[in-house]
């Protein structure tokens, strides 16, 4: 996964100015899904899905909610979308932003596409979503 631009610059003004980070007092976290790669120039609404009934899901911040082994962040409950009551998006890319933010902090591909339509509700089992930075 990458961060956002908009990311990286907070997180070099924090290390070389000493600026604290805007978004750090956020104590959940956003999951977005979305039919293409927003990009690091993108926001959580490029390309955000759009089957009905979609609403990004809130998951905390906290160690009951993820697991950080090395360089590694997991998810350590079931993260579940609201199911699609019509249309049909085919989801390719997650993205991670703070509470209530446009900002992503980080994104990347899904690794295979999960076609949506009615009835299917997407989902990422505990341990199936993994942040890992390099």
């Amino acid at each position: 996964m990458s961060k956002s631009n908009a990311t990286e610059s907070d997180f070099l003004a924090l290390t070389f100015t000493a600026t604290a980070l805007p978004w750090a007092a956020a104590t959940e976290l956003d999951i977005h899904l979305h039919t293409a790669d927003p990009g690091e120039a993108g926001i959580s609404t490029t390309s955000e899905a759009t089957y009905t009934s979609y609403a990004a899901v809130t998951v905390d911040r906290a160690a009951t909610d993820w697991t950080v082994t090395g360089n590694t962040a997991t998810n350590d409950n079931l993260i579940q979308f609201p199911q699609c009551t019509g249309g049909s998006n085919t989801i390719t890319h997650v993205s991670i932003t703070p509470q209530g933010s446009t900002q992503i902090l980080y994104s990347g591909a899904l690794n295979s596409s999960l076609a949506v339509s009615n009835g299917i509700q997407p989902q990422f089992a505990a341990g199936a979503l993994s942040i890992t930075e390099d």
